[in-house]
């Protein structure tokens, strides 16, 4: 009885190592593991190219429509009863190529006004047109609110007052500002805000 069951051990382990040999290989914890995005689903040594996760597009900000919509109650507070828009200073509000123009002035007035145009401007362009305002007219810039800003400001040629420009750059939009003897606190961080609403 004894003898029988000394045989019969070798016997099952022979068995067992068998059909361990024969285990598929999705059986085991390694190979299990789901695969990660544009990771290869061929095994190695194949000649199968691995496809190439697809990039997502992304969505194009919307350009604004609305100059007052664009503002903060406390910025629009400060332009007070500023005309928005005047004829007398030629093309503003939506045009042709769906950038916006808003220009804050009275035609009375000979030098306080503050005007925008928000245009779509491609990576490149823009930083070429950034780089260049540092380069050749002194502007400074940083990088708040996820985007790119450059401003400088100077003393108008004909009045007592300060004349500047501001520029912000983010996702293919530009907003550039210029502005003379008015310069609302805020103004083109509401303008951000309306836009890309962070």
């Amino acid at each position: 009885m004894k003898t029988r069951s000394v045989a019969v051990v070798p016997a099952l382990l022979s068995l067992v190592a068998i059909l361990a040999a024969c285990t598929p290989a999705a059986t085991h914890p390694a190979s299990s593991t789901p695969a990660t995005a544009g990771a290869s689903a061929t095994r190695p040594g194949s000649s199968t190219s691995p496809s190439p996760s697809p990039t997502p597009t992304p969505t194009p900000v919307a350009l604004p429509t609305d100059c007052k919509a664009l503002l903060s109650a406390p910025v629009q507070a400060q332009l007070g009863d500023l005309p928005l828009n005047s004829p007398a200073y030629g093309p503003s509000g939506v045009q042709g190529d769906g950038s916006l123009i808003c220009i804050w002035a009275d035609p009375r007035s000979d030098t306080t006004n503050i005007s925008t145009t928000i245009s779509r401007k491609a990576r490149g362009e823009a930083l070429d047109l950034l780089n260049g305002l540092v380069k050749t007219q002194g502007f400074s810039c940083y990088t708040p609110d996820k985007g790119t800003r450059c401003e400088k400001e100077w003393p108008d040629t004909q009045y007592p007052v300060t004349d500047g420009r501001t520029l912000f750059w983010r996702d293919d939009v530009l907003i550039d500002t210029r502005y003379s003897n008015l310069a609302p606190t805020g103004f083109t961080s509401s303008i951000i805000a309306s836009i890309f609403g962070s």
